[in-house]
Protein backbone atom coordinates (compact mmCIF):
# COMPACT_ATOMS: atom_id res chain seq x y z
CA UNK A 1 0.00 0.00 0.00
CA UNK A 2 1.39 3.40 -1.00
CA UNK A 3 1.13 6.08 1.69
CA UNK A 4 3.29 9.17 1.56
CA UNK A 5 1.98 12.03 3.74
CA UNK A 6 2.60 11.27 7.40
CA UNK A 7 -0.91 12.19 8.46
CA UNK A 8 -2.41 9.61 6.12
CA UNK A 9 -1.28 6.76 8.36
CA UNK A 10 -3.23 8.21 11.28
CA UNK A 11 -6.21 8.63 8.99
CA UNK A 12 -6.38 4.85 8.67
CA UNK A 13 -7.48 4.80 12.31
CA UNK A 14 -10.12 7.50 11.96
CA UNK A 15 -13.62 6.24 12.60
CA UNK A 16 -17.23 7.43 12.24
CA UNK A 17 -17.94 7.15 15.95
CA UNK A 18 -21.74 7.35 15.84
CA UNK A 19 -22.05 4.87 12.99
CA UNK A 20 -19.69 2.44 14.73
CA UNK A 21 -21.55 2.77 18.04
CA UNK A 22 -24.85 2.01 16.30
CA UNK A 23 -23.30 -0.96 14.48
CA UNK A 24 -21.90 -2.44 17.70
CA UNK A 25 -25.15 -1.88 19.59
CA UNK A 26 -27.15 -3.57 16.83
CA UNK A 27 -24.79 -6.54 16.79
CA UNK A 28 -24.92 -6.86 20.59
CA UNK A 29 -28.71 -7.01 20.50
CA UNK A 30 -28.59 -9.71 17.85
CA UNK A 31 -26.03 -11.71 19.82
CA UNK A 32 -28.22 -11.58 22.92
CA UNK A 33 -31.23 -12.80 20.98
CA UNK A 34 -29.26 -15.73 19.62
CA UNK A 35 -28.01 -16.61 23.11
CA UNK A 36 -31.45 -16.04 24.64
CA UNK A 37 -30.04 -13.69 27.27
CA UNK A 38 -31.80 -10.66 28.74
CA UNK A 39 -28.90 -8.29 29.31
CA UNK A 40 -25.17 -7.79 29.87
CA UNK A 41 -22.76 -8.14 32.82
CA UNK A 42 -19.23 -6.79 32.96
CA UNK A 43 -16.44 -6.11 35.39
CA UNK A 44 -15.73 -2.40 35.60
CA UNK A 45 -12.14 -1.38 36.33
CA UNK A 46 -12.24 2.38 35.85
CA UNK A 47 -10.16 2.02 32.69
CA UNK A 48 -11.06 3.19 29.21
CA UNK A 49 -11.85 -0.22 27.70
CA UNK A 50 -14.33 -1.39 30.33
CA UNK A 51 -15.87 2.09 30.48
CA UNK A 52 -16.50 2.17 26.73
CA UNK A 53 -17.79 -1.41 26.83
CA UNK A 54 -20.24 -0.37 29.56
CA UNK A 55 -21.44 2.61 27.55
CA UNK A 56 -21.90 0.43 24.45
CA UNK A 57 -23.87 -2.11 26.50
CA UNK A 58 -26.16 0.67 27.74
CA UNK A 59 -26.62 1.94 24.19
CA UNK A 60 -27.50 -1.60 23.08
CA UNK A 61 -29.96 -2.72 25.77
CA UNK A 62 -30.54 0.20 28.15
CA UNK A 63 -29.16 0.83 31.62
CA UNK A 64 -31.79 -1.39 33.29
CA UNK A 65 -30.43 -4.41 31.45
CA UNK A 66 -26.77 -3.85 32.31
CA UNK A 67 -25.10 -4.91 35.57
CA UNK A 68 -21.51 -4.10 36.48
CA UNK A 69 -19.18 -5.36 39.18
CA UNK A 70 -16.22 -3.72 40.90
CA UNK A 71 -13.74 -6.38 42.03
CA UNK A 72 -10.86 -4.85 44.02
CA UNK A 73 -8.24 -6.96 45.78
CA UNK A 74 -5.29 -6.35 48.09
CA UNK A 75 -3.03 -4.89 45.36
CA UNK A 76 -5.67 -2.72 43.64
CA UNK A 77 -5.26 1.02 43.28
CA UNK A 78 -8.15 2.71 45.18
CA UNK A 79 -8.49 5.05 42.22
CA UNK A 80 -9.79 2.17 40.11
CA UNK A 81 -12.82 1.71 42.34
CA UNK A 82 -13.50 5.43 42.52
CA UNK A 83 -13.33 5.85 38.75
CA UNK A 84 -15.38 2.72 38.16
CA UNK A 85 -18.13 4.11 40.36
CA UNK A 86 -17.88 7.41 38.50
CA UNK A 87 -18.63 5.82 35.12
CA UNK A 88 -21.36 3.54 36.50
CA UNK A 89 -23.12 6.55 38.01
CA UNK A 90 -22.68 8.53 34.79
CA UNK A 91 -24.59 5.87 32.85
CA UNK A 92 -27.11 4.99 35.58
CA UNK A 93 -26.12 1.33 35.79
CA UNK A 94 -26.69 -0.88 38.82
CA UNK A 95 -23.39 -2.00 40.33
CA UNK A 96 -21.99 -3.99 43.22
CA UNK A 97 -18.61 -4.32 44.93
CA UNK A 98 -17.12 -7.80 45.29
CA UNK A 99 -13.84 -7.64 47.23
CA UNK A 100 -11.93 -10.68 45.96
CA UNK A 101 -8.96 -10.16 48.29
CA UNK A 102 -10.15 -12.66 50.94
CA UNK A 103 -10.88 -15.26 48.26
CA UNK A 104 -7.43 -14.83 46.75
CA UNK A 105 -5.84 -15.09 50.19
CA UNK A 106 -7.76 -18.29 50.92
CA UNK A 107 -6.54 -19.80 47.63
CA UNK A 108 -2.96 -18.81 48.40
CA UNK A 109 -2.60 -16.32 45.54
CA UNK A 110 -0.43 -13.84 47.44
CA UNK A 111 1.43 -16.52 49.42
CA UNK A 112 2.29 -18.47 46.26
CA UNK A 113 3.44 -15.32 44.44
CA UNK A 114 5.60 -14.18 47.36
CA UNK A 115 7.20 -17.61 47.70
CA UNK A 116 8.48 -17.37 44.11
CA UNK A 117 9.69 -13.81 44.68
CA UNK A 118 11.59 -14.95 47.79
CA UNK A 119 13.60 -17.32 45.62
CA UNK A 120 15.32 -14.14 44.40
CA UNK A 121 14.70 -11.81 47.36
CA UNK A 122 14.65 -13.82 50.59
CA UNK A 123 13.60 -10.80 52.70
CA UNK A 124 10.49 -10.09 50.60
CA UNK A 125 7.41 -9.84 52.81
CA UNK A 126 5.21 -7.35 54.62
CA UNK A 127 5.87 -3.77 53.51
CA UNK A 128 7.44 -4.80 50.22
CA UNK A 129 5.92 -4.32 46.77
CA UNK A 130 6.68 -5.68 43.32
CA UNK A 131 5.89 -5.75 39.61
CA UNK A 132 7.10 -7.41 36.42
CA UNK A 133 8.52 -5.28 33.58
CA UNK A 134 9.87 -6.10 30.12
CA UNK A 135 12.93 -4.92 28.25
CA UNK A 136 11.92 -2.64 25.39
CA UNK A 137 11.85 -4.39 22.02
CA UNK A 138 13.65 -1.38 20.49
CA UNK A 139 16.74 -2.02 22.58
CA UNK A 140 17.74 -5.26 20.90
CA UNK A 141 16.81 -8.21 18.79
CA UNK A 142 14.70 -11.22 19.72
CA UNK A 143 12.26 -11.79 22.53
CA UNK A 144 11.66 -9.27 25.29
CA UNK A 145 13.14 -10.33 28.63
CA UNK A 146 10.99 -9.88 31.72
CA UNK A 147 12.48 -8.62 34.98
CA UNK A 148 11.21 -8.43 38.53
CA UNK A 149 11.17 -5.03 40.25
CA UNK A 150 10.91 -5.10 44.04
CA UNK A 151 10.59 -2.18 46.43
CA UNK A 152 11.61 -2.55 50.06
CA UNK A 153 9.79 -0.87 52.98
CA UNK A 154 12.17 2.13 52.70
CA UNK A 155 11.23 2.77 49.06
CA UNK A 156 14.43 1.38 47.55
CA UNK A 157 13.79 -0.40 44.24
CA UNK A 158 15.83 -3.24 42.77
CA UNK A 159 15.49 -4.84 39.34
CA UNK A 160 16.39 -8.50 38.90
CA UNK A 161 16.44 -10.97 36.02
CA UNK A 162 14.14 -13.93 36.65
CA UNK A 163 14.77 -17.59 35.88
CA UNK A 164 11.88 -19.01 33.83
CA UNK A 165 10.47 -20.97 36.78
CA UNK A 166 10.22 -17.82 38.93
CA UNK A 167 8.62 -15.80 36.14
CA UNK A 168 6.08 -18.52 35.37
CA UNK A 169 5.29 -19.01 39.05
CA UNK A 170 4.63 -15.31 39.68
CA UNK A 171 2.46 -15.04 36.58
CA UNK A 172 0.57 -18.24 37.44
CA UNK A 173 -0.26 -16.92 40.91
CA UNK A 174 -1.21 -13.49 39.57
CA UNK A 175 -3.50 -15.01 36.94
CA UNK A 176 -5.67 -16.26 39.79
CA UNK A 177 -6.92 -12.68 40.09
CA UNK A 178 -8.39 -12.55 36.57
CA UNK A 179 -9.88 -16.03 36.84
CA UNK A 180 -11.51 -15.23 40.18
CA UNK A 181 -13.03 -12.07 38.75
CA UNK A 182 -14.45 -14.01 35.84
CA UNK A 183 -16.03 -16.53 38.21
CA UNK A 184 -17.80 -13.65 39.97
CA UNK A 185 -18.98 -12.20 36.66
CA UNK A 186 -20.49 -15.51 35.60
CA UNK A 187 -22.22 -15.93 38.96
CA UNK A 188 -24.08 -12.67 38.40
CA UNK A 189 -24.64 -13.47 34.72
CA UNK A 190 -26.20 -16.81 35.60
CA UNK A 191 -28.51 -15.41 38.27
CA UNK A 192 -29.71 -12.63 35.95
CA UNK A 193 -29.72 -14.68 32.72
CA UNK A 194 -27.35 -12.09 31.25
CA UNK A 195 -24.33 -12.52 28.97
CA UNK A 196 -20.79 -11.62 30.06
CA UNK A 197 -18.97 -8.82 28.26
CA UNK A 198 -15.24 -9.10 27.57
CA UNK A 199 -13.36 -5.83 27.18
CA UNK A 200 -10.13 -6.39 25.16
CA UNK A 201 -9.34 -3.90 22.43
CA UNK A 202 -7.73 -4.99 19.17
CA UNK A 203 -4.16 -4.53 20.36
CA UNK A 204 -4.78 -6.66 23.46
CA UNK A 205 -6.76 -9.27 21.52
CA UNK A 206 -4.16 -9.52 18.74
CA UNK A 207 -1.21 -9.70 21.12
CA UNK A 208 -2.71 -12.11 23.65
CA UNK A 209 -2.75 -9.59 26.47
CA UNK A 210 -5.32 -11.51 28.49
CA UNK A 211 -5.57 -14.53 30.76
CA UNK A 212 -7.11 -17.67 29.29
CA UNK A 213 -10.33 -18.50 31.16
CA UNK A 214 -9.81 -15.23 33.02
CA UNK A 215 -10.35 -11.83 31.40
CA UNK A 216 -10.14 -13.70 28.09
CA UNK A 217 -13.41 -15.52 28.85
CA UNK A 218 -16.61 -13.83 27.72
CA UNK A 219 -19.79 -14.31 25.73
CA UNK A 220 -19.34 -11.12 23.69
CA UNK A 221 -16.30 -8.93 22.98
CA UNK A 222 -17.68 -5.72 21.48
CA UNK A 223 -14.42 -3.75 21.04
CA UNK A 224 -11.96 -6.51 20.07
CA UNK A 225 -11.93 -5.21 16.49
CA UNK A 226 -11.09 -1.63 17.52
CA UNK A 227 -7.61 -0.20 17.92
CA UNK A 228 -7.22 1.52 21.28
CA UNK A 229 -7.01 4.89 19.49
CA UNK A 230 -10.49 4.15 18.13
CA UNK A 231 -11.71 3.13 21.60
CA UNK A 232 -10.67 6.57 22.85
CA UNK A 233 -12.55 8.16 19.94
CA UNK A 234 -15.71 6.28 20.92
CA UNK A 235 -15.15 7.25 24.57
CA UNK A 236 -15.29 10.94 23.73
CA UNK A 237 -18.41 10.45 21.62
CA UNK A 238 -20.15 8.34 24.27
CA UNK A 239 -19.49 10.85 27.03
CA UNK A 240 -17.08 8.83 29.15
CA UNK A 241 -15.94 11.15 31.98
CA UNK A 242 -12.83 13.10 31.00
CA UNK A 243 -10.95 11.93 34.08
CA UNK A 244 -11.14 8.37 32.81
CA UNK A 245 -10.19 9.39 29.28
CA UNK A 246 -7.07 11.12 30.61
CA UNK A 247 -5.95 8.23 32.81
CA UNK A 248 -2.90 6.33 31.42
CA UNK A 249 -3.64 2.64 30.69
CA UNK A 250 -2.52 0.48 33.62
CA UNK A 251 -2.65 -3.20 34.52
CA UNK A 252 -3.68 -2.58 38.18
CA UNK A 253 -2.52 -6.11 38.93
CA UNK A 254 0.75 -5.79 40.83
CA UNK A 255 1.42 -3.98 44.12
CA UNK A 256 3.71 -1.45 42.41
CA UNK A 257 2.14 0.95 39.92
CA UNK A 258 2.60 -0.42 36.42
CA UNK A 259 1.74 0.78 32.92
CA UNK A 260 0.75 -1.60 30.14
CA UNK A 261 3.74 -0.32 28.17
CA UNK A 262 6.32 -1.43 30.73
CA UNK A 263 4.54 -4.73 31.38
CA UNK A 264 3.76 -5.99 27.89
CA UNK A 265 3.88 -3.60 24.93
CA UNK A 266 6.94 -2.05 23.31
CA UNK A 267 5.48 1.43 22.92
CA UNK A 268 2.64 3.64 24.08
CA UNK A 269 -0.75 2.50 22.80
CA UNK A 270 -1.03 5.21 20.11
CA UNK A 271 2.33 4.30 18.58
CA UNK A 272 1.63 0.58 18.93
CA UNK A 273 -1.68 1.09 17.12
CA UNK A 274 0.08 2.72 14.18
CA UNK A 275 2.75 0.01 14.07
CA UNK A 276 0.15 -2.76 14.19
CA UNK A 277 -2.04 -1.03 11.61
CA UNK A 278 0.96 -0.50 9.34
CA UNK A 279 1.88 -4.17 9.61
CA UNK A 280 -1.69 -5.30 8.97
CA UNK A 281 -2.03 -2.98 5.95
CA UNK A 282 1.35 -3.83 4.43
CA UNK A 283 2.74 -0.31 4.74
CA UNK A 284 6.48 0.16 4.35
CA UNK A 285 8.43 0.37 7.63
CA UNK A 286 9.99 3.67 6.53
CA UNK A 287 6.52 5.28 6.33
CA UNK A 288 5.42 3.80 9.64
CA UNK A 289 8.66 4.94 11.24
CA UNK A 290 8.18 8.52 10.11
CA UNK A 291 4.69 8.54 11.60
CA UNK A 292 5.72 7.16 15.01
CA UNK A 293 9.19 8.67 15.35
CA UNK A 294 11.20 5.48 14.80
CA UNK A 295 13.71 4.29 12.25
CA UNK A 296 12.66 1.62 9.77
CA UNK A 297 14.89 -0.86 11.63
CA UNK A 298 13.15 -0.05 14.91
CA UNK A 299 9.73 -0.54 13.32
CA UNK A 300 10.84 -3.93 12.06
CA UNK A 301 11.91 -4.84 15.62
CA UNK A 302 8.46 -3.87 16.87
CA UNK A 303 6.91 -5.98 14.11
CA UNK A 304 9.15 -8.91 15.08
CA UNK A 305 7.92 -8.53 18.66
CA UNK A 306 4.30 -8.47 17.46
CA UNK A 307 4.90 -11.66 15.46
CA UNK A 308 6.58 -13.32 18.44
CA UNK A 309 3.69 -12.49 20.76
CA UNK A 310 1.15 -13.72 18.18
CA UNK A 311 2.99 -17.03 18.00
CA UNK A 312 3.51 -17.39 21.75
CA UNK A 313 -0.11 -16.59 22.65
CA UNK A 314 -1.91 -18.36 19.81
CA UNK A 315 -3.15 -21.06 22.17
CA UNK A 316 -5.01 -18.41 24.22
CA UNK A 317 -7.49 -18.07 21.35
CA UNK A 318 -8.06 -21.82 21.03
CA UNK A 319 -11.03 -23.62 22.50
CA UNK A 320 -10.69 -27.11 24.00
CA UNK A 321 -8.99 -29.39 21.49
CA UNK A 322 -10.81 -32.60 20.51
CA UNK A 323 -9.30 -35.84 19.25
CA UNK A 324 -12.16 -36.22 16.76
CA UNK A 325 -14.90 -33.92 15.60
CA UNK A 326 -18.14 -34.51 17.50
CA UNK A 327 -21.03 -34.43 15.06
CA UNK A 328 -24.26 -32.82 16.15
CA UNK A 329 -27.28 -35.12 16.35
CA UNK A 330 -30.45 -33.72 14.84
CA UNK A 331 -33.46 -33.67 17.13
Amino acid sequence: MTISPLHDLSKLLEIDAEAEIDRIATELRGQLRRMRKRGLVLGLSGGIDSSVSLALAVRAVGARNVFCIFMPEDDSDPESLRLGRLVAEAFGVEATVEDIGPTLSAMGCYERRDAFIRELVPDYGVGWASKIVIANALEGEGYNISSLVVQDPHGQQTRLRMPPAVYLGIVAATNMKQRTRKQIEYFHADRLNFAVVGTPNRLEYDQGFFVKNGDGAADVKPIAHLYKTQVYALAAHLGIPEEIRRRPPTTDTYSLAQTQEEFYFSLSYDRMDLCLCGLNKGIAPEIVGQAVGLTAAQVERVWADIAAKRKATRYLHLGPQLVSKVEEISA
